[in-house]
């Protein structure tokens, strides 16, 4: 199946989506620091360069989207049926570099912590922010 895009408009269309500073980390981000926690954003030094490091806690979150990080089994997340060619192999490649990454920072003594995209939706954001944080001080109380 064709692309219903030029290639021009399909390049802009692209260049659009960003890879850092999205709706939700902000989501995240603002709620984190209104409970007291401070944090670092994107920070280079750690495998996959988190969304965001609380280096209090030794923990990372990655704030994933659902298409681009395969969410299977979210409504979200649909493979595409044209350019499967593409699309496929790069989000399987994707999936693979994450869990590498996870291991990596695990291996490095670092608490990972996931929360996707459709977990941050009306019904449910408040219920994983909250468990979110939570998840965050417990890790914090292990440490100890």
């Amino acid at each position: 199946m064709a692309d219903n895009h030029s290639r021009e408009v399909r390049s802009y269309n692209m260049s659009r989506i960003r890879s850092k500073n999205t709706k939700p980390e902000d989501v995240v981000c603002k709620y984190l620091f209104s409970h007291g926690l401070r944090y670092r954003k994107n920070d280079i030094r750690y495998p996959g360069k988190p969304d965001i490091v609380l280096p209090k806690y030794h923990t990372v979150v990655f704030v994933h989207g659902c298409f681009w990080h395969g969410h299977e089994g979210c409504p979200d997340y649909i493979t595409p049926k044209s350019n499967t060619n593409y699309w496929v192999p790069k989000l399987t490649r994707n999936k693979q570099r994450d869990l590498k990454n996870i291991v990596e920072l695990e291996a490095r003594g670092w608490n990972v912590i996931i929360v996707w995209e459709c977990e941050l939706k009306l019904a449910t954001k408040e219920k994983r922010l909250e468990r979110l944080f939570s998840e965050i001080k417990e890790m914090c109380v292990e440490r100890e």
